[in-house]
């Protein structure tokens, strides 16, 4: 039995603690805050319940796998986890709506054709049957294997099957993901649907490999989820409270100052007050700078090895309040498309940060009594992606998110009649409430490896250059996400458990 040290009570951390207390070990985990769960934060207000981070689950198989694993009560057992039907509904700048199903290949041709015009629905499917094959070649390496020690092939291979197209008399296959609704929807809806899945990733279209295609190929095959009954915000709890029945120990407003080296292997971690914590592993859930930082400044993973992310959009969110009931029939998530996608793309990533007038906004309004006082009142999430806070620009003031909390609201109406007469109050969280959930100085969010790209979508390996020292959720491989992140935890503890000779699950 080994004593572990997990820095951080983020999902991919406690993911790692529970599996490896299963194994037999001492596990103890020293969070910074208050509480647990990292990005998936909850606040409440007035009888008001909002989830502050993601607010949908795809691929629930990661979680399920955990709670198979750590104990006998699966995970629908702890929490009421229920798929979103509608999945989505989409209103585009031209003013075209479709609901799309959730998990239903067939049912989304159908409602894309009859929305769009007919053929609509079938470029779409021939395209999902294309980002299936990209998936199968990168599910095992990207997401359920430890980081090949030659990830350079996987930074050199793109395995998005090459769909030949003629241009200017030369024939071209796509290599992004725009190039892609471009060339193979051929359809401007269809091109802002394939995109908001980039963006809601915090990913430019524009320069992401053909294979993010796999990030709507996850939705549509796999469904998204919600957990009744409190929002994904329970399933943190569910996690912690697994690990607890696993024994394992947390220690809160506890911060970890340095990690203790000892003839180059990890000896334990030193905490704000002076003392010592011994541990053979050390277990990292915290953002690159920050691991850098208490290892004495010097970066622990470089080289030879793919080098830590940096930089990245972040989120605006604005919780909304609302008197009235929710109308029967809602769909869950509505996402109202930016009549500009290009000068939002600009925006974001350009090099002057700022915001589109009419950005894309995820509408969230979950059918969930434990969100509101009473029937009478629906609680409204708000959501777009806006530039992180990095290189000290003076562009993130406090007046300028009001401003963007106010563009958000402005679209929110044309999906939400009457949103102004009803609203009560709102709350609004920009990247620095991201970065203080997180620990990330920017309130960057990481984004899910991807192939190709000369390897600047990969997260550097969960092993580091310190024996015993190991790296957990979105900044290290797979990359963002909840399941991203659940996976990282399975990997650290197979590493640990059976040494550098884990290969993943199988």
């Amino acid at each position: 039995m080994a004593r572990i040290a997990v820095i951080g009570a983020g999902m991919g951390a406690m993911a790692a603690a529970a599996r490896l207390a299963v194994a037999g070990h001492r596990v103890v985990v020293y969070e910074r805050t208050r509480t647990y769960g990292g990005a998936l934060g909850r606040f409440e207000r007035d009888g008001f319940s909002f989830d502050t981070g993601p607010g949908l689950l795809p691929l629930p198989a990661v979680w399920r796998d955990l709670f198979v694993k750590t104990g006998k009560e699966p995970l629908e057992s702890c929490v009421d986890l229920v798929q979103v039907d509608p999945s989505s509904r989409h209103v585009f700048a031209d003013g075209t709506e479709v609901s799309l199903p959730n998990a239903s290949r067939a049912g989304v041709v159908a409602a894309l054709d009859a929305a769009l015009g007919a053929d609509a629905g079938r470029r779409w499917g021939d395209f999902l049957v294309r980002a299936r094959e990209t998936w199968d070649r990168t599910r095992r390496p990207l997401l359920e294997e430890p980081l090949w020690p030659n990830w350079r092939v996987l930074a050199e291979r793109e395995p998005y099957p090459a769909v030949p197209h003629k241009r200017l008399l030369r024939t071209r296959r796509a290599g992004t993901l725009a190039e892609v609704g471009a060339w193979e929807l051929r359809d401007a809806r269809l091109a802002a649907l394939l995109e908001s899945h980039a963006l809601a990733h915090g990913l430019d279209p524009r320069t992401a490999p053909a294979n993010a295609a796999v990030l709507p190929y996850m939705e549509y095959a796999f469904g998204v989820w919600y957990v009744r009954g409190g929002g994904l915000r329970e399933l943190a709890r569910a996690v912690y409270e697994r690990c607890l029945a696993r024994r394992v120990e947390f220690r809160f407003e506890a911060e970890v100052t340095a990690v203790v080296e000892k003839d180059g292997r990890v000896a334990g971690v030193e905490l704000a007050e002076g003392a010592v914590a011994e541990a053979e592993f050390v277990v990292s859930g915290v953002a690159p700078d920050v691991l850098d930082r208490l290892c004495g400044g010097a970066p622990v993973r470089g080289g030879d090895e793919v080098p830590a992310q940096r930089g990245g959009s972040s989120r605006l969110t604005v919780l909304l309040a609302l008197r009235g009931s929710r109308p029967a029939g809602t769909a869950h998530r509505t996402v109202v498309h930016a009549a500009d996608r290009e000068a939002e793309l600009d925006c974001l990533f350009g090099a002057a940060p700022g915001m589109a007038a009419r950005p894309t906004v995820t509408v969230l309004r979950p059918d969930d009594p434990a969100l509101v006082p009473d029937a009478d009142h629906e609680a409204v999430t708000l959501s777009a992606a806006v530039p992180a806070l990095g290189g000290g620009s003076d562009w993130a003031t406090t007046e300028v998110f009001a401003h963007w909390a106010e563009q958000l609201t402005e679209v929110a109406e044309r999906v939400v009649p009457g949103l102004r007469d009803r609203l009560l109050w709102h709350e609004v969280r920009t990247p620095a409430e991201v970065a203080a959930d997180t620990g990330t100085a920017d309130g960057a969010i990481p984004v899910p490896s991807l192939a190709g790209a000369d390897g600047r979508l990969l997260h550097p390996a969960n092993g580091t250059r310190t024996e015993g020292l190991f790296t957990v959720g979105g900044w290290s491989h797979p990359g963002g996400g909840l399941p991203h992140a659940g996976m990282s935890g399975a990997l650290v503890a197979g590493l640990v458990v059976e040494g550098p000779e884990f290969r993943g699950s199988q």
